[in-house]
């Protein structure tokens, strides 16, 4: 089985732990919930009860705490033991809505928001991009003006993960004229009078995880959930980036690595002219070929963490990875239906399902192009 480099036997067991909840609670139905595109609420309990909500945050709140590298762990054995990439994502939407509140906010805001998250009595998601715009997260408009002791926020919301279903969304607003330095992150409860739901979204992928466009009319927020210091949230959503793109890059790992399997298991049990097409030379070169790349894929992304890990700037390393990983995850499962021919093609297949979730990678979190441009600057062309 292949692993990061930085794992060791603690991590050996928390695969074990993910791999029995994941094949016993989503696998069964991963197919079902795929098509009905949505998964049981009830799944963020089960979760939470057996430990997987809160792994990589702190006990004090909730958690059974770990760090990065366990998180990335667990990512990758739910993907690869559960085979629905959108229950996944949208059972762990939390992991980018609620880091920015456990690193900056009020004990009290961590206790009426990040418990409850993490014991699966809640659902949280993060509010960024918006119809306008997405990547140029300066430039976003949704606005909120102080009233008092309270926001009054206006604007909208879209592609955000658990939109639908989330209990409260950790948003990024306009506090101030300033691009960078006008942005604050405001924690808006779906209770509040003026949020609304305005479509659930029909995406290529990620079927099972709902996707949100979002609208806040005269929301009234109190100020007390302003999530650290007014007009420096930019700098909190940068920061958060990092840990986001890293846990897409071990997505795409997790993915390939599905894709793999699955084309490997086809290629020993599918014949053709009196063989297995794991017989024939071009069907092993493609195999070969995958299977490099996914490790290439890993070792970059396991660097990150690392790096991470040891207290380093890993920003441009983290789109670096995200990169790589994104373009290995697209060519790994095109191949992945190709060696399953017509029935790659086939819904009922999971390799027709990772196809079409692996393109969303070199959109999401910032796009190819984005952190390029990234690269770019920290190189200095």
């Amino acid at each position: 089985m292949s692993t990061y480099l930085f794992e060791n036997e603690e991590h050996s067991k928390l695969r074990e732990q993910i791999r029995r909840f994941a094949a016993t609670e989503i696998e069964p139905n991963a197919h079902e919930w795929e098509e009905a595109e949505e998964f049981p609420i009830e799944l963020y309990r089960r979760a939470a009860e057996a430990g997987l909500m809160g792994v990589g945050y702190p006990e004090e709140l909730g958690g059974v705490g770990g760090d990065l590298s366990h998180g990335t762990v667990a990512g990758d054995e739910m993907v690869l033991a559960g085979k629905s990439v959108g229950t996944v994502v949208g059972l762990w939407s939390h992991n980018i809505a609620i880091p920015p509140i456990i690193r900056l906010g009020t004990d009290e805001q961590k206790e009426r928001f990040v418990r409850p998250v993490l014991e699966g009595r809640m659902v949280s998601a993060l509010g960024i991009t918006e119809p306008g715009g997405g990547s140029d997260v300066a430039a976003l408009r949704t606005r909120a003006v102080r009233d008092g002791d309270c926001y009054v926020v206006n604007g909208s919301k879209t592609f955000i993960t658990s939109g639908c279903r989330a209990d409260f969304v950790t948003t990024a607003v306009r506090t101030g004229e300033d691009r960078h330095g006008g942005i604050s992150l405001l924690i808006v409860e779906k209770s509040t009078p003026g949020f609304s739901v305005s479509r659930k979204l029909r995406k290529t992928g990620w079927w099972a995880s709902d996707t949100a466009e979002i609208s806040f009319d005269d929301c009234r927020v109190p100020v007390e959930n302003l999530v650290g210091v007014e007009n420096e949230g930019f700098l909190a959503i940068m920061h958060n980036f990092v840990s986001e793109r890293v846990g897409l890059a071990a997505q795409c790992v997790a993915i390939a690595e599905l894709a793999y399997r699955e084309s490997v298991s086809y290629a020993r049990e599918r014949e053709a002219f009196g063989q297995a097409l794991s017989g024939f030379q071009v069907t092993r070169h493609k195999l070969a070929d995958m299977t490099t790349r996914i490790a290439a894929g890993r070792a970059i992304t396991g660097e990150v963490v690392a790096r991470h890990l040891r207290g380093e700037d890993a920003n441009v390393l983290a789109a670096k990875a995200k990169n790589v990983a994104s373009d290995m995850c697209s060519a790994v499962c095109d191949q992945a239906v190709q060696i399953h021919g017509g029935y790659g093609y086939m819904r009922e297949y999971v390799v027709e399902r990772l196809y079409r979730d692996a393109r969303l990678y070199p959109i999401g979190g910032g796009t190819r192009e984005i952190m390029n441009e990234i690269i770019s600057k920290a190189e200095r062309y």
